[in-house]
């Protein structure tokens, strides 16, 4: 009796075997877990839906995900990432390294006061690197397939770096909380107010570093590109 009460994952398997539709395959394995659990006299037939809505709208953030990269895929489609090329080709003084630094600035200053801006697939993907493609091509009319990555390399880290180092900023992030209850359970009295206050100056450091990073972006570019191309400044 006790192996049966794993005829849900079972049935998930067999489904992802079959290639049934895959939100229908869960739901279905969720209920007939709950059925077994009924049978056993664990949970009651209501206590199952009961189940199912409350993990349903306690998790439905996680969806949301899916949602953006339909979005931008029809963006793209009709013609975002032109755009934003071609809005960058009208700044003919604006460097890949400059561009990528400036959004660095924007990235971490948002993530450290909470708000939701940023993202590969939202912003980097659709936005800043065609932008900052684009101000390649300005300057040096065509880059090849080695320019391009590192472009989109550069762009990537970003993304990471203010993200990743900007979040403590903010007393109410979770990697903030995660730190004062990890530091907690170890014995040390912290708060999240400390925390946070302790994580600015790594995210100055990080702005500056990532600047600098870009600077030398934009000297690998030029020394690749500056007396290839007739189109170079």
């Amino acid at each position: 009796m006790e192996l049966f009460k794993l005829v849900g994952v079972l049935f998930v398997v067999i489904g992802f075997i079959l290639k049934w539709d895959t939100i229908a395959t869960v739901v279905a394995a969720g209920i007939i877990t709950g059925l077994v659990a009924m049978m056993n006299g664990t949970m009651t037939f209501m206590e199952i839906f009961e189940t199912l809505g409350s993990s349903f709208i306690s998790q439905r953030t996680a969806t949301l995900f899916g949602l953006t990269v339909g979005i931008i895929g029809i963006c793209e489609r009709y013609g975002l990432k032109d755009k934003a090329v071609d809005f960058i080709k009208k700044l003919s003084k604006l460097t890949t390294g400059s561009l990528l630094s400036v959004w660095l600035i924007i990235r971490t200053l948002s993530a450290a006061f909470s708000l939701r801006l940023g993202g590969h697939v939202q912003f980097i993907r659709p936005i800043i690197l065609p932008m900052a493609e684009g101000a390649a091509y300005v300057k040096f009319g065509e880059i090849d397939e080695k320019g391009e990555d590192e472009i989109k390399g550069a762009a990537a880290a970003t993304e990471n770096y203010g993200n990743f180092y900007g979040q403590n900023c903010f007393m109410g992030a979770s990697g903030t909380l995660l730190i004062v209850s990890t530091l907690t359970a170890q014995g040390y009295e912290v708060d999240a107010l400390q925390i946070a206050m302790a994580s600015w100056p790594i995210a100055i450091v990080i702005m500056v570093v990532g600047i600098v990073m870009n600077f030398f972006v934009d000297r690998r570019l030029v020394a690749r590109y500056a007396k290839k191309t007739p189109a170079a400044n």
